[in-house]
């Protein structure tokens, strides 16, 4: 029986532990904080419920459109709130430890040190143990960046780990950062009745996104009060008598009560003998692996955000089923970017799969696309839905879905049409052929696949 070691009890931890498991290994898995990981206990398992009452709240405000009376001022009570996101975060945890355990998965709280391949070292509460196996894993996350001219204290100045001890709504959020995580905050925070200034060092906001989906959450968030300042890098945030100062490097300074950095991640790459093993990092300090998750070193495997590779917790949970298949001699499918589907937990979402239009513009492919405003959905309209809409990109003559963008409320649920289409290299008139519920959101999807028919 091989007998498999994995640092690290996220997605990308604990799926390749129940894989390894159902294949017949014995494993054993090592997890420092808690299983979950950062994921599940302090990144995307309470971001996404704080968002959920966010999402509650922004329903609610078109209440009157609807015809329904509503109380002149709805407010979110952050301590019961966050109470609700940290009890929820322990409960997965703990839903995910009982799954390991069932599996015959033997867990270890710890700190470990890769000594060679096959051998571990970890220091726990009550002291050290060896652990020698077939092969490694390693699925050790990352943790958020700071700056030194922008330190934490837990209190005011907050990195996305940190703002789940807030007992009151911040009076005004200042974000620092207009990526994924400080898109989502900053929304967030503004549905959940908060000022909220979005500090970007960009001329938009999301600029890793589709360009008609950045410009549409971006005129959202203004639309709702939300201050966005383009073009403005941070330079200092600082404690005041009253809360935080931010200054930019262009002099500027804007003042709040709160500030959340959201400067991108770490790899949790050092400490680990990786150096000492030869083993081959980039100059971020990420673990470069192939497409089945191999590392440098034979026998040793990485997943997850420790490598860089797509920060999402599904590419993780599927790097490292994937090391494990390679590893037992499972079927494998290796990794494929070009399939991967993603979402940004805006209000409203940005969900993408495949190709995207920046890829579009940078190959020779011929590409078509098509985009449908949700505006035009009959659905969209019963409930009150103004913004957004479903992109699709063909290859020409084809009529092969290679990729697509939906701008909208659940836009999660709604791309799951578009990533099978990717996946299973579907043509539009599959896409369009399909029943959909009418009126339904997904409408809009067979709808714009029927507009690319005669392009076919």
């Amino acid at each position: 029986m091989a007998h498999v070691t994995i640092v690290g009890g996220g997605p990308g931890g604990y799926e390749a532990a129940l894989v390894a498991a159902r294949l017949g290994a014995e494993v054993t898995l090592v997890e420092r904080d808690g299983i979950g990981g950062s994921t599940v206990l302090t990144d995307c398992v309470p971001s996404k419920t704080l968002i959920a009452t966010s999402d509650l709240l922004t329903e609610l405000g078109t209440a009157a459109e609807l015809g329904v009376e509503m109380p002149t001022s709805l407010r979110a009570d952050l301590a019961v709130v966050d109470s609700r996101v940290l009890a929820l975060a322990q409960a997965q945890s703990a839903d995910i430890a009982d799954r390991l355990a069932a599996s015959g998965v033997t867990m270890i709280a710890g700190t470990a040190t890769i000594v060679e391949p096959g051998v571990v070292d970890v220091e726990t509460a009550e002291g050290s143990q060896r652990i020698t196996s077939d092969a490694i894993l390693l699925a050790t996350g990352a943790h958020p960046r700071v700056s030194p001219t922008a330190q934490p204290d837990g209190e005011r100045i907050l990195t996305w780990e940190q703002v789940y001890g807030l007992q009151s709504l911040p009076e005004h959020m200042i974000v620092v950062g207009s990526g994924v995580t400080g898109a989502e905050f900053a929304s967030a925070y503004n549905g959940l009745g908060a000022r909220v200034t979005l500090v970007s060092s960009r001329d938009r906001v999301l600029p890793g996104e589709d360009v008609d989906a950045a410009n549409v959450i971006e005129n959202v968030f203004t639309r709702r009060g939300m201050t966005v300042m383009g073009n403005s890098r941070m330079a200092s945030v600082e404690r005041t008598d009253h809360g935080v100062l931010v200054t930019l490097t262009d002099g500027r300074t804007v003042e709040g009560s709160h500030c959340l950095l959201a400067l991108g991640s770490i790899p949790n790459t050092a400490g680990l003998g990786l150096e000492a093993l030869g083993m081959v990092l980039d100059d971020g300090g990420f673990v470069k692996v192939d497409r089945v998750s191999r590392t440098s070193i034979g026998g040793i495997y990485a997943a997850g955000d420790c490598t860089g590779v797509l920060m999402l917790a599904s590419v993780a949970a599927q790097q490292g089923r994937i090391a494990m298949s390679h590893l037992l001699g499972d079927a494998v499918h290796p990794l494929d970017l070009a399939k991967v589907s993603s979402n940004v937990f805006t209000s409203p979402e940005i969900a993408t799969v495949g190709m995207s239009q920046k890829q579009v513009d940078e190959t020779d492919l011929q590409v078509d696309s098509a985009m449908l405003p949700l505006a035009a959905n009959a659905r969209a309209k019963m409930q009150g839905v103004h913004d957004g809409f479903v992109k699709i990109f063909v290859r020409r003559g084809m009529g092969v879905v290679v990729g697509g963008v939906v701008v909208g409320p659940k836009a999660s649920e709604l791309i799951h049409a578009l990533s099978l289409a990717v996946s299973a290299s579907l043509t539009v008139d599959q896409v369009a052929d399909a029943f959909t519920v009418y009126p339904s959101m997904s409408g809009s999807v067979a709808e714009a696949a029927r507009r690319l028919h005669a392009l076919v």
